[in-house]
């Protein structure tokens, strides 16, 4: 099967709030849960370890992620009131996935360089016993940039093994977000300028359209979009969260990735779990958001995948025939019917990321 790179994944949020072990398969997660509050809360779980490796998912983009007091809800263990929590609970995540490496090297590593990188993917070139499997490489992103307190901490963060920095989820005091618009503020434009003195990559996820037009203009260093869907495909939604075709189109002129998610909210306008039901949304609704980006740029090399799966939504929420992680692999069926190739289709389900990785990570 083709190798997936899924792009934003927050598996140390679920750790750490729903003490999630992603060693697990997800039958057993949603066996141990469903007595619980959890999938009332989240929905099911559509991620393991075993279903990494039943869908040739190699890599995650892992996230750094906690909310505002603002934002927060009553359950969630991982909201910041002040910047100085916000580093820890982040600090705390970015432990997470170290001591996770470190005491299951056998299912998870970590990659903050293109070493470790070809060292993964020699790992997945290789036969493996079914019981024994690969590694699934984690490559940290932080997911709104209120852990970093000051542009002083960047060489911490880097040494951490931190490789990809959003601004925003929703607005932070660097930049306007999702539901709260706005551009970069002076703070943000000093914490891009000193990202790009290691080349942080930069995610515009989440942000709002002024702060992504002007990050496009401005940031010297690598730009992408971890988890973002096209907002062409939305028509009649009022959110900022989706990403418009000018945005797009300039992403792909700086040689960006554009991960899209198969979340039937983000992909059907005015669609919620409460009021819909997963056969409203089917797979193809997905494709096309993948096939949008891949007109604007005339190739299939921007266009990837960047699932989000298990972040705040689970199994009631994605297009219907799905049902964990592995399923990803359908896509390449769907784009095939389109008439996209086989080379096309490994661009998309992980081709795009590695090309990407491998030109902006250090050696």
């Amino acid at each position: 099967m083709t190798l997936i790179v899924d792009s934003h994944q927050d598996l140390a949020w679920n750790m750490l709030a729903f003490k999630r072990d992603y060693t697990r398969p997800v039958a057993e997660t949603r066996r141990l849960e469903a007595s619980t509050l959890i999938p009332e809360r989240m929905g099911d779980c559509t991620l393991g370890w075993h279903e990494y490796q039943r869908g040739s998912v190699a890599i995650v983009f892992s996230t750094l992620f906690a909310s505002p007091a603002r934002k927060k809800e009553m359950w969630d263990s991982q909201w910041y009131p002040d910047f100085d929590t916000a580093r820890k609970l982040y600090r705390d995540q970015a432990s997470a996935y170290r001591k996770l490496a470190d005491s299951r090297p056998d299912k998870f590593r970590l990659i903050a360089s293109t070493g470790e990188l070809d060292s993964h993917l020699q790992h997945w070139a290789q036969p493996a016993r079914e019981e024994e499997g690969h590694p699934v490489g984690l490559v940290m992103l932080m997911e709104g940039a209120e852990g970093i307190r000051s542009i002083k901490e960047l060489p911490e963060w880097w040494e951490l093994g931190l490789r990809m920095i959003g601004l925003a989820w929703a607005g932070t005091r660097y930049c306007g977000g999702t539901g709260d618009p706005g551009g970069l503020t002076v703070e943000g434009r000093e914490l891009i300028s000193a990202m790009a003195d290691f080349n942080f990559s930069l995610d515009i996820s989440h942000m709002d359209e002024a702060a992504a037009l002007e990050s496009l203009d401005r940031y010297e260093g690598p730009i992408m979009a971890s988890h973002a869907n096209c907002a062409a495909l939305m028509r009649g939604s009022e959110s900022n969260r989706h990403v418009p075709d000018r945005v797009i189109e300039l992403l792909i002129e700086r040689g960006g990735v554009q991960g899209l998610i198969p979340f039937n909210t983000f992909l059907k306008t005015g669609w919620s779990r409460k009021t819909g039901n997963r056969e409203e949304v089917p797979l193809d609704t997905y494709v096309s958001h993948i096939d949008h980006v891949c007109q604007l740029a005339g190739n299939s090399f921007h266009a990837a995948i960047g699932s989000d799966f298990d972040g705040g939504f689970g199994l009631q929420s994605i297009p219907a025939g799905m049902d964990t992680i592995a399923d990803l692999q359908m896509v390449r069926g769907k784009l095939l019917e389109r008439g996209y190739t086989e080379a096309d289709a490994e661009n998309i389900l992980g081709g795009n990321w590695l090309r990407f990785l491998r030109e902006h990570l250090p050696q």
